[in-house]
């Protein structure tokens, strides 16, 4: 690790947070099931296949345009479950609160929680609450956890991507990113962009359908480039982007371009990518296109090679020039 202290950076998804889980996380809790590093764990317990994940949540402000601190925390989880191929199922919650927070955000916050657990179709079944001191935290920080069910025949991994593989991305990026910041400073950016926060799991069983996915990831923290990174490191294949197929939505290309963001880089709460072979991309776009959360989806690159890992963009003038894994946070605390 490039620091000896803890950065904001360390929590952004890229270079310093693969340097800091590799470091001291996997070199102290190092098994097989952890060395596999996908979204969800996958448990198998009494002849089942369970899929478990956790996360924790700190987004600034608690309220933004299109979501919440709750919101994201219900779908965050979903979405990590739902990415494994698992059919997610209960979730538990644990809350740190600040002596004086108001009672009505808080239910506010729970009744959000509601809402996207029940739009999921799972349940929060469990939870610890937790209070500190006034100045010693920053409102409210949620942790969740999520159990799910992987159907028998489902294999979905990061190491499973293999050459020709086409990339499917569920729809435009950038959005979360950019509602989060303009809440957060007051850009008095009035395009009406709204955080992508939902969940997906509807999304990934329509495109598991296809019956090929090899791989899926959610774009979160480190956006697109840093999801696809890790893929490319976990398979040792080598992934074109194609600039010009990427979508982004207008009104989010021009606020990144005014902040000096790259929307490639930036944190979504409703987007992923998937990994499937050319001959199963028609139906498997058309599968996550009849879906709310997919009617977007579009295809934006492809595997390469075998055995050499790296990623690279494709430029709308035509250009090529590597991808690389961020090493800082362009925007703490996205989540």
């Amino acid at each position: 690790m490039a620091a000896d202290r803890i950065l904001l950076a360390h929590g952004g998804g890229g270079g310093l947070s693969r340097s800091l889980v590799g470091e001291v996380f996997a070199a102290y809790f190092e098994n097989p099931i952890l060395r596999r590093m996908d979204d969800a764990a996958e448990l198998p317990v009494s002849g089942r296949r369970l899929a478990f994940t956790t996360d924790s949540f700190v987004v600034d402000p608690l309220f933004f345009p299109g979501g919440d601190i709750g919101k994201i925390a219900v779908c965050g989880t979903v979405n990590d479950l739902s990415v494994k191929g698992a059919v997610p199922r209960w979730i538990s919650a644990a809350f740190i609160l600040e002596e004086g927070l108001e009672i009505s955000l808080l239910r506010r916050i729970a009744a959000s929680m509601r809402a996207a657990a029940d739009e999921a179709g799972v349940s929060i079944v469990t939870g610890d609450t937790k209070v500190v001191e006034k100045g010693k935290a920053d409102k409210i920080f949620i942790t969740t956890s999520g159990i799910g069910e992987i159907p028998d025949g489902t294999d979905v991994s990061a190491a499973n991507v293999r050459e020709g593989d086409v990339l499917i991305i569920s729809g435009p990026l950038g959005a979360h990113g950019a509602a989060v910041m303009n809440a957060r400073h007051s850009l008095g950016i009035k395009s009406g962009i709204e955080s992508d926060c939902a969940p997906l799991n509807r999304v990934a069983a329509a495109v598991l359908q296809c019956g090929q996915v090899h791989a899926m990831r959610d774009l979160t923290r480190g956006g697109l480039a840093a999801a696809l990174n890790e893929i490319s490191a976990a398979s040792d294949c080598e992934i074109e982007l194609d600039e010009a197929l990427v979508p982004v939505a207008p009104d989010v290309s021009a606020a990144c371009a005014l902040l000096g963001l790259d929307p490639l880089y930036i944190a979504n709460e409703g987007r992923l990518a998937a990994f499937v072979p050319a001959a199963a991309a028609p139906r498997a776009l058309a599968d996550m296109r009849a879906q709310r959360y997919g009617e977007s989806a579009a295809i934006g690159g492809l595997v390469l090679s075998k055995g050499k890992a790296g990623v690279r963009l494709k430029t709308r003038a035509g250009g090529l020039r590597v991808l690389r894994m961020p090493e800082g946070e362009q925007l703490p605390r996205i989540c």
